[in-house]
Formats: structure tokens, C-alpha cells, sequence
């Protein structure tokens, strides 16, 4: 069987294949709720009880959370849709007691932004990846080579010798044995 490298365009396509396939079964899987009491209790989990901090209309024992809750029940029996309750009660309480921001307007960025950003950062990690890996196997230049050899103080031709002078000829020494 022949191996498929992990950075080639098949292998990409393979993995975008997977998730596409593995989102669209989740979204098929997650029928909706069956009775009006699961109705009731999946949208009191999305709504945020006013007086109690942290808790969902659902969670909370305190008497507006089940009026909230109450609410909700008769709505659900009077018919309304799930979206027709969760207006009303952000009609009534503020746009802050949805726990689950709306898909319209701002927010929506609320759901794209978080994405949009991990797929900017996943694009630019493979870009950066890429460059970092192409062969950069160039021939040296003189450039390269005299920086080299003055690091490792070798002579470099060309280049003035120390003790020497500018047109080459050895700098007579001194007669006191001090260097010049």
C-alpha cells in the first residue's frame, strides 16, 4: 500500500473530508427534543436566571426562575416556537438572560469570530511551516566565506594580515621588542 505524505494536498483533502463527514453526521444525530417537558427543559437550560448568578432558569430554586420556568410551559403548550419563547423572554428581561447568543447580527460574530481565528492561525502556522522547511541549500557566497573564516580567525585572501603592511611588505619590528 502506498503511503500518502502528511503535508501533500491529498492528505488535506482526506482530513477535510473526515471532519466535513464527521460534523454533517453530529448535526443528522442531534434530533430535537421529543415532548413538551423536554422542550421546556432544554430552553430553560438556554435562558440565565435574573436573580441567581450563574445558573439557568433550569437550575435555579429561586421563585422568579420558576415563573421563568412557568412561563416557558405555557408558551410551549400555547404552541410557540423555541425562538418565539426566547424573544419574548429577552423582550421582557434584556438580551443579557439568553445564556446562548443569537446567530444574527453581533451574535453572530459571537459564533464566526472564535472560528475565523483558529482557521487564520492553523493557515498561518502551515504557511510559516512551509517556508521554514524549503530547501535553503544555496552555494555560499565570497561574503559568506569571509565571515566565516574571520569568525574562526583564519586569513582571508584579500583581506590585510595582521602585521603586515597596507601594500603588503612586512612591518620592520621593533627595536625594542614592543609590538607596533
Amino acid at each position: 500500500m502506498r503511503r500518502t505524505r502528511a503535508g501533500s494536498p491529498v492528505a488535506w483533502i482526506l482530513l477535510g473530508l473526515v471532519a466535513v463527514s464527521a460534523l454533517v453526521i453530529g448535526a443528522l444525530r442531534a434530533g430535537g427534543v421529543s415532548t413538551p417537558e423536554e422542550r421546556i427543559d432544554a430552553i430553560a437550560r438556554t435562558v440565565k436566571c435574573p436573580v441567581c448568578p450563574g445558573e439557568s432558569v433550569y437550575e435555579s430554586r429561586n421563585s422568579v426562575a420558576l415563573n421563568i420556568k412557568a412561563d416557558i410551559a405555557r408558551e410551549v403548550r400555547a404552541g410557540q416556537t423555541d425562538d418565539q419563547i426566547r424573544a419574548g423572554l429577552s423582550a421582557r428581561y434584556g438580551e443579557s438572560v439568553l445564556l446562548v447568543p443569537r446567530a444574527d447580527g453581533i451574535g453572530a460574530a459571537v459564533w464566526v469570530l472564535p472560528v475565523a481565528v483558529l482557521v487564520a492561525a492553523v493557515a498561518g502556522l502551515v504557511l510559516a511551516f512551509r517556508r521554514w522547511r524549503r530547501d535553503t541549500s544555496a552555494p555560499p557566497t565570497d561574503e559568506d566565506r569571509a565571515l566565516v573564516e574571520r569568525a574562526l580567525g583564519a586569513p582571508v585572501p584579500g583581506a590585510p594580515v595582521p602585521g603586515a603592511s597596507v601594500s603588503g611588505e612586512p612591518v620592520p619590528a621593533d627595536p625594542a621588542g614592543s609590538p607596533p
